[in-house]
């Protein structure tokens, strides 16, 4: 069963003797819809309602004037690059309840502009994709994920507009300091915690190691250089006392009587 066609209302209203043009243009205006989801008209906006409808992955064939898109309550484990850069109109995405862990770079190009509310909530996200979501304008909802709290997601963080009424539930799953753990990450961070000062610590420990190497590797290149200056110096004082003394010539002037 193929994608359903959604009719525009006025095109009913043609006369049964219009021409076929006329057929063809209505078609062309009712885009279709995805299979097995539903594409009602709302105040001449279109919304996309496809919850709970055994998706796997991301529907190809959603309505280029979709307003709200709601892929809520499926399967989807990822979204790849480009995945709605069709949708320039879309204003609302849900694409929480998922089992979502991947999301490509440029999975949400097309969007930064119109893009209102992103929910991401109840998935499978460790890790803040900052390159896909940094660009948008949209509040985002990333509540109920396995994250990990560590440098790299508290610098996401600071890019992103969190939606403020779910802010609070984001919490830490897992974090490279255990004590964290089962936290609110913003009262975490509200506590003055930073996960970056423990990188940053970690960077400048690495660095100072990194540092005493290459010191330590130059001065044994200079002490072998000295030794070698030495030794060559040492042959050639030996060489130069080996060679037979010259006989001192005679002046025949001072010699006459």
């Amino acid at each position: 069963m193929g994608p359903r066609s959604r009719w525009s209302p006025w095109c009913l209203l043609a006369p049964s003797h219009g021409s076929c043009l006329f057929l063809l243009f209505c078609l062309h205006l009712s885009a279709s819809c995805p299979q097995a989801c539903q594409c009602p008209d709302h105040a001449g906006a279109v919304a996309v309602h496809c919850s709970a409808r055994g998706l796997q992955e991301i529907p190809r064939d959603i309505p280029t004037e979709a307003v709200l898109l709601k892929l809520d309550a499926n399967k989807i484990s990822r979204i790849p690059n480009g995945a709605f850069q069709h949708l320039q109109q879309l204003r609302e995405l849900d694409l929480s309840h998922n089992a979502i862990e991947t999301i490509g770079p440029t999975a949400f190009s097309g969007l930064a502009g119109g893009l209102r509310l992103l929910d991401l909530s109840h998935n499978g996200i460790r890790r803040i994709p900052k390159d896909a979501l940094g660009k948008l304008s949209a509040k985002i909802r990333l509540s109920d994920n396995p994250l990990h709290c560590e440098c790299a997601l508290q610098e996401a963080l600071w890019a992103l507009k969190l939606d403020p009424d779910s802010v609070h539930e984001i919490a830490c799953h897992t974090s490279a300091q255990e004590e964290f753990v089962g936290k609110p990450l913003i009262q975490v961070l509200d506590s003055g915690v930073s996960f970056c000062s423990t990188h940053h610590k970690t960077t400048d420990v690495a660095m100072l190691v990194t540092m005493f190497g290459w010191f330590a590797m130059v001065i044994t290149y200079i002490v072998y250089y000295v030794r070698h200056n030495q030794e060559d110096a040492r042959r050639h004082l030996e060489y130069l006392k080996s060679l037979p003394s010259a006989p001192v010539s005679k002046d025949p002037v001072s010699s006459a009587p």
